[in-house]
């Protein structure tokens, strides 16, 4: 009898086991998906810009690419931080405190947006001229930066609700509106660069609704009721804040590490063969970038 209730315990260890796996490929899966229609962001302004602009265009768009892995940076901090916490909270059936942890992260999102935003109408010149900007690309780096700077908000905000809606159980309306933003912005990129003619101004603001029509997408969520989280008025503590950065501390170094890398390669590659290379170099990295 002993024996018997070991392997019906067993069984159903074994169940419960591929229950668990079948539940992570599920999500795994679904935001690899996501995340390859998400890198086609910046592989779709590159194919644009190149068209429209050609060696200069893609030279000013390589040099903005590692403030928009910042941008990115800083959202996957807060929003991986912030589900793990999430998670977490929940699993201990602390609702309310859950309900904080997601509050304080759309606090820090829009702070911290507004912040990239101040310095993108304020800084961009001499932010352009740090990341390797010259006469000829200043004007064009200028534009993108200042564009996709004053769009911070949308940015960090769609990366913080993405983790959320993924982390409340519904991982395949993140990976829908991944890529419809995505291949929206590959329409837009279109429409605004060759009818309309709005040049790296089009390029920029085609990349900056996308996020803006993710997150459209994601409140789909909260519309149809799905959502067991909710926004609820509290202040931003310092002890909140620090759980949430050092839980995702670790997304941020990644996007952060690229940056440098890129930024690096840039200076190097434009003293060498001067924006022509960088313009070489940028190609190559974006398609690598949505590689791996």
């Amino acid at each position: 009898m002993f024996l018997g209730h070991f392997f019906i315990m067993k069984g159903e260890d074994i169940y419960v086991e591929k229950g668990i796996f079948r539940k992570f490929i599920k999500y795994v899966s679904l935001n690899i998906i996501g995340m390859m229609g998400l890198s086609c962001y910046i592989l779709a302004d590159t194919f644009f810009i190149a068209k429209v602009l050609g060696a200069s265009g893609i030279a000013a768009l390589n040099f903005s690419i590692s403030v928009y892995s910042l941008l990115h940076g800083v959202g996957i901090m807060i929003a991986i931080g912030g589900a793990t916490r999430y998670s977490i909270l929940k699993s201990q059936g602390s609702n309310q405190k859950a309900n904080t942890v997601f509050s304080i992260c759309l606090k820090l999102g829009i702070i911290l947006g507004l912040v990239f935003a101040l310095m993108g109408i304020f800084g961009s010149t001499s932010l352009a001229l740090v990341l390797g900007a010259d006469i000829s690309t200043l004007p064009l780096t200028k534009t993108y930066l200042t564009t996709i700077l004053c769009f911070a908000p949308f940015f960090i905000i769609n990366n913080i609700l993405l983790a959320f809606v993924r982390s409340d159980n519904n991982p395949k309306l993140s990976m829908v509106a991944m890529l419809i933003g995505s291949f929206s912005n590959i329409i837009l990129d279109y429409i605004f660069m060759f009818p309309l003619k709005m040049g790296m101004f089009g390029a920029a603001f085609a990349t900056c609704l996308a996020p803006i029509i993710c997150i459209g997408i994601l409140l789909m969520h909260f519309v149809r009721k799905k959502n067991s989280f909710k926004y609820i008025s509290n202040k931003i503590t310092f002890t909140h804040a620090w759980d949430i950065i050092t839980l995702g501390i670790s997304g941020f170094i990644n996007e952060i590490s690229s940056a440098v890398v890129l930024i690096t390669f840039n200076l190097v590659i434009l003293k060498l063969k001067g924006n022509l290379g960088v313009a070489a170099y940028g190609i190559i990295a974006n398609i690598v970038c949505m590689l791996i």
